[in-house]
């Protein structure tokens, strides 16, 4: 019994040895090797060794090092995407970071935010406080892609701002499959938004053919 356990750790070792280093992950990536106890056994005696790092709450990592810094620690955004992958659930940037990803805002979050579908919380990493939002979510049928990143960028900005050019420049950072997405009924528009983008097809539609 005692050399079944001891193959199950060999197991769970093994596959901690696979991971990228600086690639988060959490003991739910690792449930189909062992019990929560194995696990736990595994992830404790490799953080004493120094193996692997706890990062936060639930989340590890193998640590990575360059030669110009001791220590790399993974982004914001792969914490939370570890943390609300092991919860079942979804994420997508905030509007502020997509709307300035697409060149609409140069606003620059000070700490990372994020919207999720579960519940609103903060990460605690070190100095980094890593927010998670509860969101609709319709706001999120698309999260993931990068029509879903326009969709929440076009959400922070709101009807007041959101024009035919802003739409013009969000189509000019996408895909023309995830524009193609982005008009279609699948993605949850509010009718302001829609409204929006059928104006600037009309107004592109004219501009062609005078």
């Amino acid at each position: 019994m005692k050399q079944k356990s001891n193959s199950v750790v060999g197991q769970i070792q093994r596959q901690i040895q696979e991971i990228p280093l600086g690639e988060p992950f959490t003991p739910s990536a690792l449930s189909h090797l062992g019990t929560r106890a194995n696990i736990h056994q595994v992830l404790s005696r490799m953080t004493k060794a120094g193996q692997i790092e706890r990062v936060t709450h639930g989340v590890y990592l193998k640590p990575r090092t360059s030669q110009y810094v001791q220590k790399v620690s993974p982004g914001g955004e792969k914490i939370a995407q570890a943390v609300v992958a092991n919860s079942n659930q979804v994420m997508s940037i905030s509007g502020a970071e997509a709307a300035r990803r697409f060149g609409l805002s140069t606003q620059m979050p000070t700490q990372p935010v994020f919207l999720t579908s579960g519940n609103s919380r903060v990460l605690t990493v070190g100095k980094l406080a890593i927010q998670l939002r509860h969101t609709s979510a319709r706001w999120l049928a698309l999260a993931g892609r990068p029509a879903g990143e326009a969709l929440v960028a076009l959400r922070y900005l709101g009807r007041e701002l959101v024009t035919a050019q802003t739409v013009a420049k969000i189509k000019k950072g996408l895909a023309p499959e995830e524009f193609e997405l982005l008009k279609s009924p699948s993605c949850k528009k509010p009718i302001w938004l829609s409204d929006v983008i059928y104006k600037y097809e009309r107004e592109t539609e004219l501009a062609l053919s005078a």
